[in-house]
């Protein structure tokens, strides 16, 4: 079965879990080296190349290919064929192209819900849409810090990809809002930096705030110490 089988075989309840399996940090970067890699790699491979234990690789291997994320197949690797040459060598290959694209995770759905929210709000209020817009964003935010307790394990959570900026501060190497960021830059930026600075709220955290980023590679904000 080639990738493109696969992927049109999951279900949304599949895709899904596959998304959620990639959640752990060891399995992303085992999925990340095996999509990267032009042939198929044995546990061994991937130790070596992480510079993890075999157990921990072989368990996650495991769990992505029981997850729908990799194909296995068991064959002699080495020049040595015949009898005596050894058993087949356990190999894993990415399996499925689209969650791929998937990963980190997009959240359309919440974009959606705080539109629509703050449209409604700006109707019943006679508020400007925007003013709306920064509002709920803003407390929906705070509801997700609340919830969380910690800013960064929310970002990671929330799809936003936390990652280090070497100077104190953390960029959001991804986007949640990605495609409609795009289309929409203004409108979703202010969404993003609304829901953002909630976040901080809610998680009670004053060590830090929310900057725009104008670096068009990852998220438009950026979090910083408070100095």
């Amino acid at each position: 079965m080639n990738p493109t089988q696969q992927q049109a075989s999951l279900s949304e309840a599949e895709r899904l879990t596959a998304v959620a399996s990639l959640g752990d940090p060891v399995r992303k970067r085992l999925f990340e080296l095996l999509r990267g890699s032009p042939h198929a790699l044995s546990r061994d491979d991937c130790a070596e190349a992480l510079g993890l234990p075999k157990s921990t690789i072989r368990a996650q291997l495991d769990r992505l290919a029981a997850d729908g994320l990799l194909l296995v197949e068991f064959r002699k690797v080495g020049d040595r064929t015949g009898p005596g040459s050894g058993r087949p060598t356990k190999l894993y290959t990415v399996a499925v192209g689209e969650v791929a694209a998937s990963v980190p995770a997009r959240h359309y759905d919440l974009a959606a819900e705080l539109l629509a929210a703050a449209v409604e709000r700006s109707i019943d209020s006679s508020v400007d849409v925007g003013d709306a817009l920064a509002q709920v964003a803003f407390d929906a935010g705070k509801r997700l810090g609340a919830d969380a307790g910690t800013i960064h394990q929310l970002l990671a959570d929330t799809g936003y990809d936390p990652q280090p900026d070497g100077a104190g501060g953390t960029i959001m190497a991804n986007c949640p809002f990605h495609k409609l960021s795009q289309e929409h830059t203004g409108v979703v930026c202010q969404l993003n930096g609304s829901l953002l600075n909630g976040i901080l709220v809610g998680c009670g955290d004053g060590n830090h705030s929310i900057e725009p980023d104008a670096e068009l590679s990852h998220c438009c904000a950026r979090i910083v110490p408070v100095r």
